[in-house]
């Protein structure tokens, strides 16, 4: 099943800088996107892993963790909207919830297992969706949004997060 864009009128305006990243087939970038991040981060010894190019900026290890507490929440909504829940949702704070994910704290091997075990889910819930649910939506952060946009999101935020690392974490 193909899965097409989002019209913009499905999501709020500020997810566009993560939907419009999203070139491919989603379901096919996730799992790419599962792979790029594993290649880039295996590439990388523990001073880079805990670098941090700005004071009160993440490092890769809580960018990871980020990344994986975004994709939780938005598959959350995104089964909530699919299943027809019309229950409004709230927001999450990620400036909050770094900082207590302990993240810089762990090793990068449960990171990255953990970082495959969320992926593997997100891929099985959105492949066993159809077109009547991807175009279901809800209302999160007081915003309405739709299934599709969710998973063109998820996509998105990753691409986003590694063209951050690549340009500010790398080249120290």
């Amino acid at each position: 099943m193909k899965i097409t864009p989002p019209a913009i009128e499905e999501y709020p305006e500020y997810f566009n800088k993560y939907i419009s990243k999203v070139r491919g087939e989603p379901i096919t970038e996730l799992t790419q996107g599962l792979k790029k991040i594993s290649r880039l981060i295996s590439k990388q010894n523990k001073k880079q892993l805990a670098y941090r190019y700005a004071e009160g900026k993440w490092n890769i290890k809580e960018i990871l963790v980020h990344l994986m507490d975004a994709e939780r929440v938005f598959c959350y909504r995104a089964l909530r909207f699919a299943r027809k829940d019309e229950t409004p949702l709230p927001s999450f704070d990620e400036n909050v919830w770094v900082p207590n994910s302990l993240a810089g704290y762990r090793k990068i091997k449960s990171i990255m297992e953990e970082y495959a075990a969320v992926r593997n889910a997100t891929t099985a819930l959105f492949s066993n969706m159809d077109d009547v649910m991807f175009n279901c939506s809800g209302i999160a952060n007081g915003r309405q949004i739709s299934v599709r946009s969710i998973l063109y999101t998820i996509c998105g935020h990753e691409l986003h997060h590694i063209e951050i690392i690549k340009e500010r974490y790398l080249s120290f």
